[in-house]
């Protein structure tokens, strides 16, 4: 069945719509200072997973019983977008901690690669896997940067230096 899901941060919700043509929505509450960010779904939809962006964790919702879970990522985490990596993880962008983290999907353990410390914060965005297991991701200050997965820091991130617009 295809589900559309989206994250309510002013209601403290998750929310799914099943198909995305209809007009039921399915709710989930989160918990007190959970506020939802993005949010994304294991392939084999058993959990749902968002980001806590003022609370610094990382959201689990069992969309089957409504259970819910927040997973702490460390001191000063404002995590932003969570994306499902190619080893079935959750990979999140922290513009809190400036770094690129893993959480476990098994164990929940945290693994936090923080950018080169004289990079600054670049407010870093949603990221995405190439088709070599390198994980992208931009910062809203302008910057780009790659980190490979079996690497122990992520590359030095680069300005962008032209900003290309799509014509219509």
């Amino acid at each position: 069945m295809n589900r559309f899901w989206m994250a309510l941060s002013a209601t403290a919700m998750v929310a799914m719509t099943a198909p995305a043509c209809a007009q039921q929505v399915q709710y989930y509450n989160v918990p007190p200072g959970g506020r939802a960010h993005d949010v994304t779904v294991t392939p084999d939809g058993q959990e749902v997973w968002w980001t806590v962006q003022r609370g610094g964790g990382h959201g689990i919702l069992n969309p089957a019983t409504g259970e819910t879970r927040i997973i702490p990522l460390g001191e000063g985490s404002a995590p932003h977008g969570v994306i499902v990596g190619p080893d079935g993880n959750a990979w999140i962008t922290d513009g809190g901690q400036n770094a690129i983290v893993r959480v476990d999907r098994q164990t929940h353990a945290v693994k936090v690669w923080p950018l080169p410390a004289d990079t600054g914060p670049i407010n870093m965005n949603t990221a995405t896997f190439d088709h070599r297991g390198r994980i992208w991701f931009t910062g809203q200050t302008g910057f780009y940067g790659r980190r490979h997965a079996g690497l122990g820091r992520a590359a030095r991130p680069r300005p962008l230096r032209h900003r290309h617009h799509a014509l219509g």
